[in-house]
């Protein structure tokens, strides 16, 4: 086995001193794979992003990316979040082009390569003949897309993405779901792929994209168990449909069932 791309050994957060949102949670990370983190509400899904992403120190515990340890933000991790975070003011180029030309990931870039990688991502994400759209102009589907161009457009080795698909109406979030494993390549190899780790409340969703998923237990949260996901790639409707999709989406389920019931009543 190869070393993992991302290693969390015994991490704990606390906020305040007495706030346990994350307890001795220990993880290895595939380069390559999908990884999507379920949990009930309060199990620390969006903390854990936020220490891998670099936002946010751990209280205890190490955490590694490439054997190195992580101790703030990286051009190598890119962030994508629910809420599109799209600057207003600047149409669907300027935000994709946004961290090409003011952030790290514009080292080395020339004009014309710049704006052929901006082109080409635009494109990728099924938005050609919108660049110079605003935001404003955009449904919350496309809006999505242009967050996530403008995740791709840097390049980054980690793809962290907080529920980036929550906001959406359900036929949008399953055609999102679909581009993004289109996006991602889910039918070429894993050494051709960036690493992703994924947040989700939706089990469906968590099954559907990623290799494996990761189950939290709530207050704190704790590595409950790792489901594998051995679904055949590339997946589609019929993985949808599939009888082994429905007994994994229970199973999950099943694991988070009483603690997602009790979340409800606090």
């Amino acid at each position: 086995m190869s070393a993992p791309k991302i290693r969390l050994d015994s991490v704990s957060k606390s906020f305040g001193g007495s706030v346990v949102a994350v307890e001795k949670l220990s993880l290895d990370i595939r380069d390559g794979e999908f990884l999507a983190i379920v949990g009930p509400s309060g199990c620390g899904k969006t903390t854990v992003l936020n220490m891998l992403a670099g936002l946010e120190p751990a209280t205890s515990g190490t955490m590694a990316l490439n054997g190195k340890p992580i101790e703030g933000p990286g051009a190598e991790r890119g962030v994508m979040f629910q809420d599109y975070a799209l600057f207003p003011w600047r149409t669907v180029r300027g935000n994709v082009e946004f961290g090409l030309v003011y952030g790290p990931a514009e080292n080395g870039l020339s004009p014309a390569e710049r704006t052929e990688r901006v082109e080409r991502t635009i494109e990728m994400v099924g938005l050609k003949g919108s660049q110079d759209k605003y935001p404003h102009q955009l449904s919350g589907g496309m809006r999505q897309r242009v967050a996530l161009a403008r995740l791709m457009a840097s390049e980054p080795e980690i793809l962290l993405m907080d529920e980036p698909l929550a906001a959406l109406d359900a036929q949008t979030r399953v055609i999102l779901q679909d581009e993004l494993l289109r996006i991602w390549g889910q039918d070429r190899p894993a050494s051709e792929r960036r690493t992703v780790v994924f947040i989700t409340h939706a089990i469906d969703e968590a099954v559907f994209l990623a290799d494996r998923v990761a189950v939290l237990s709530s207050h704190p949260g704790r590595l409950k168990q790792i489901v594998d996901i051995d679904l055949p790639r590339p997946r589609g409707d019929a993985t949808r449909r599939s009888g082994d999709f429905a007994r994994l989406c229970q199973s999950i389920w099943e694991l988070i069932r009483e603690e997602a019931y009790r979340a409800t009543m606090n």
